[in-house]
């Protein structure tokens, strides 16, 4: 499995160890996301910045429609079906699925960026200043996730 990290708060009077961990995983602005892999090195990173971000299991149908919508390449244009020939993967569901099973990581699909910069979602965050669990927007979600990246697309609701 994978996991999509959002970050959902600013940087400013944050400390260093976070910020540093938040610039290792490539979240430098709010609301740009990124597909990790589950293992035990992102989940101590997640530990670090879990107040500042929300992450949980990405599903197929989220990641293709990240990929379609918000995928970018190396030159800032629109990631499409074109710049995959470059790639072993034929189809943008075939990505998607060995993206979010965790069978390959962002940084192995040439000319693809590896962060989604996404809209705030529709109706706002839930809170930034508490964790899920207790009705905020921060911390783990689980599969909850899918919704909210899917809240944060504009192509679809």
């Amino acid at each position: 499995m994978s996991w999509a990290v959002v970050k959902v708060r600013g940087s400013i009077n944050v400390k260093p160890k976070i910020k540093e961990t938040m610039k290792l995983m490539r979240l430098n602005r709010v609301n740009h996301c990124v597909i990790v892999p589950e293992n035990e090195t992102y989940e101590g990173m997640l530990k670090i910045i879990k107040d500042y971000v929300t992450w949980g299991e990405v599903d197929v149908e989220t990641t293709e429609l990240m990929l379609e919508s918000s995928g970018k390449t190396s030159g800032n244009a629109i990631f499409t079906k074109k710049e995959l020939k470059d790639s072993s993967f034929k189809t943008m569901k075939a990505l998607a699925k060995n993206l979010s099973e965790g069978k390959v990581v962002m940084r192995d699909v040439p000319k693809l960026k590896p962060i989604f910069r996404l809209h705030p979602p529709r109706k706002g965050y839930e809170g930034v200043k508490r964790s899920f669990k207790e009705g905020g927007a921060l911390g783990y979600r689980g599969e909850k996730i899918n919704k909210l990246i899917r809240r944060m697309q504009y192509a679809q609701a």
